[in-house]
């Protein structure tokens, strides 16, 4: 595929060049970052150091195992913002349907839930298909299909709680998709969400794959153009990396207090107990990776299988990276906050109903 030059929009804001590098650096992305590379080589190097020291022990131990569980998933998203950046608008529309419409979001739901990635690979690529102008509605059903249902995820949790409940969670996480991204396009044709500032019409005559043929043969994979993927991934993902780093630190620090061990023994399948593991899951932000087997404790050993779907779901409806990810994406706060709003509902209602008629 051959590069494109688009015009900086509205989301990309730039570092003023004429003022000094470090007044250019992000304090949050490049100290986050530091938090996180000290506490991982601490405990990779020299564990005894942080050894019995209440707070740091469990911190350096939190990030460990949190980097080591999201670093691929961040590196294939990565990669993919990058190679997305040099695909033409037209192809990602193509790929997804028509903005705004019903197979267009079955499209996006679709790709969610067949691309392998974890919830923080995921959202780049989310963010990065609404400035290659996705429509709004489809960028929500792609991030809320996701997270965990992934084929990898997927084969995980068949061996953890079986396949008729991991099919019955995979079918249920489509349906809040695809309900969440018609409700998000109603909104926004209804003006209360505003839309994607950029659009893009496929031409008549456009044809995907003759398309795609031509300019495969058009691209030179040499070393500009390696070099230009890495940069765009780089550029492109920064905003997003700033809330993962920021949001790794945070779980790291949580987790020192609170362990997720406790799940399986307070979290029963009553609406205590439910509203217990929204308000936990929102708190801990716990990876998709990570989410898989507290979700499968939740129904093995606390009989709570609405519960496990609640911890599931909740990591992409209430998780504060994805929701400042929005904001500075869609530099709206209306859109942001509107994503749990939309969809803790119905996450709640199926989930109340899966421990009814399992404890019937």
């Amino acid at each position: 595929m051959t590069s494109e030059t688009t015009t900086p929009s509205c989301w990309c804001s730039k570092p003023d060049p004429k003022k000094p590098f470090w007044k250019r650096l992000d304090r949050v992305l490049w100290g986050s970052a530091f938090v996180i590379a000290v506490a991982w080589l601490t405990q990779w190097l020299a564990p005894n150091l942080v050894l019995g020291i209440r707070f740091l022990e469990p911190f350096c131990l939190g990030v460990f195992e949190l980097m080591n569980k999201m670093w691929w998933g961040i590196l294939i998203g990565l990669l993919a913002v990058g190679f997305l950046a040099k695909v033409p608008r037209e192809f990602v529309i193509s790929l997804l349907g028509k903005p705004g419409t019903f197979g267009g979001i079955l499209r996006a739901t679709a790709a969610g839930v067949l691309l392998d990635l974890c919830s923080h690979g995921i959202l780049m690529v989310g963010m990065q298909l609404y400035k290659r102008w996705a429509s709004l509605g489809q960028t929500m059903a792609f991030l809320i299909a996701s997270p965990w249902s992934s084929l990898s995820l997927t084969l995980i949790l068949f061996s953890l709680i079986g396949w008729k409940w991991t099919l019955l969670f995979l079918a249920l996480s489509a349906v809040i998709a695809i309900l969440s991204g018609l409700l998000f396009e109603f909104l926004v044709k209804r003006g209360v969400l505003p839309k994607n500032p950029e659009t893009v019409d496929l031409p008549n005559d456009f044809r995907f794959w003759n398309g795609a043929k031509f300019g495969l043969q058009k691209t030179k994979f040499v070393g500009a153009y390696w070099k230009s993927v890495a940069s765009s991934a780089w550029t492109d993902s920064q905003m997003v990396l700033l809330w993962i780093f920021f949001g790794t630190v945070l779980a790291a620090a949580i987790r020192a207090f609170l362990s997720p061990d406790i799940f399986g023994a307070w979290f029963g399948p009553t609406v205590a107990g439910l509203g217990l593991t929204l308000v936990a899951a929102t708190i801990i932000e716990v990876c998709s990776e990570g989410s898989s087997p507290i979700a499968a404790d939740l129904l093995n050993r606390a009989g709570a299988p609405g519960n496990a779907f609640t911890f599931l779901m909740t990591g992409v409806a209430t998780d504060y990276t994805a929701i400042m990810a929005l904001r500075e994406t869609t530099r709206s706060w209306k859109i942001a906050l509107f994503l749990p709003l939309m969809t803790v509902p119905q996450i709640l209602v199926l989930s109340w109903l899966m421990n009814h008629f399992a404890a019937n």
